[in-house]
């Protein structure tokens, strides 16, 4: 029989009502930050730019820079997110922000990959597909996405536009649905320490299966991880070779989701124009909810998003490696596969598939 590890307290084990009401999470960015950070994103040119070489060095704010060390640590070893708000995008325009947050994604950890073709800078914007197709990814859409944790240490997103209603974003300490599961259903809680198969969605890297198998709860190094992804784990049944979903397991997965979609344990934000939101995947799991959008084009809901790997980060079981490639502080995460090369796309237009 699978030890439990102990019940888990400190600052990421919180309760959603509890950090709705309060506000150090929010960062506000000062007239003399924002200055530091024009003067830093003027500097760039696309021409001139490998982003996978390049460090916070190249991006210098002098003074900001401690800051957003303290932010990262927060992050990392905290409550798991913060929410920096006063980026001008309107202002700037989407070029200029846009180099402004990768830039700040520097200071922060080095950029991985979001999906096969590349991409250093992810849009988070409904391209008028559906979830239904196996290689789609429900960023790409505008329906809900539950609850779920990326391939990478920390996401970040930058909200250019928000939605004419609804894509609210919500947030949930996977630590605290461990502490819940293990004083409630002890012997479901040990279902989600066992390997469990998860779909890639056709992003394969080279040598391996189309899936993963990692367990939801890790516990290593006296630390709490968590990787999920409902849908996927279901949608990697339809490979022969995967087993159908024990009974147990599926009763393991409707009350870590039951949970999580407790108003009692998580809570929502609207990102408004400007934020940029940084969540720890290890312990938090981020959801959005399904949206209408604008009818013009150019009000549409759009997100910009990095995924993030700080060298600070917390040592992972090697059992990560199937899905960040190495467990290597600043070297994991992201999705690499044969024929992959980076690039930044600076408009959702110029991403391929896009519509």
């Amino acid at each position: 029989m699978i030890e439990l590890p102990p019940a888990i307290d400190g600052p990421s084990a919180w309760y959603g009502p509890d950090v709705a009401v309060r506000s150090e999470w929010i960062e506000p960015l000062s007239a003399a930050d924002l200055a530091e950070i024009e003067s830093a994103s003027r500097r760039l040119t696309q021409s001139e730019l490998d982003w996978q070489t390049l460090k916070s060095d190249d991006f210098p704010l002098p003074t900001l820079s401690r800051r957003l060390g303290r932010i990262l640590q927060e992050v990392l070893e905290g409550r798991g997110f913060v929410l920096l708000r006063g980026l001008p995008v309107e202002r700037w325009g989407r070029r200029l922000s846009a180099l402004a947050f990768l830039g700040l994604g520097l200071h922060w950890g080095s950029l991985r990959s979001q999906n096969r073709h590349g991409h250093l800078l992810g849009h988070v914007k409904d391209l008028g597909l559906t979830s239904q197709d196996p290689d789609v990814r429900i960023y790409q859409t505008r329906e809900r996405q539950n609850y779920h944790t990326d391939s990478c240490d920390i996401v970040g997103l930058l909200c250019l536009h928000p939605a004419k209603a609804g894509g609210l974003s919500s947030l949930v300490s996977s630590v605290t649905l461990f502490n819940e599961m293990r004083q409630g259903r002890p012997d479901l809680a040990r279902v989600l320490f066992e390997p469990i198969e998860t779909d890639r969605r056709g992003e394969v890297p080279a040598s391996q299966k189309p899936y993963f198998c990692i367990p939801v709860f890790n516990w290593h190094a006296s630390l709490l991880s968590a990787v999920y992804h409902r849908s996927y784990i279901e949608s990697a049944r339809r490979f022969p070779e995967v087993a159908p979903l024990r009974l147990e397991q599926i009763e393991a997965l409707n009350l870590f989701d039951a949970l999580a979609n407790d108003p009692a344990l998580h809570f929502q934000m609207e990102l408004q124009t400007g934020d940029i939101q940084l969540v720890h995947n290890q312990t938090l799991l981020h959801d959005r909810t399904a949206f209408e959008d604008w009818p013009e084009r150019e009000r549409k809901r759009h997100l910009l998003r990095l995924w993030l790997a700080p060298e600070r980060a917390r040592p992972l079981p090697p059992v990560f490696a199937e899905r960040y490639g190495s467990v290597v502080p600043g070297q994991r995460g992201g999705i690499v596969v044969t024929g992959t090369r980076y690039t930044i796309p600076w408009e959702a237009e110029d991403a391929p598939g896009a519509s």
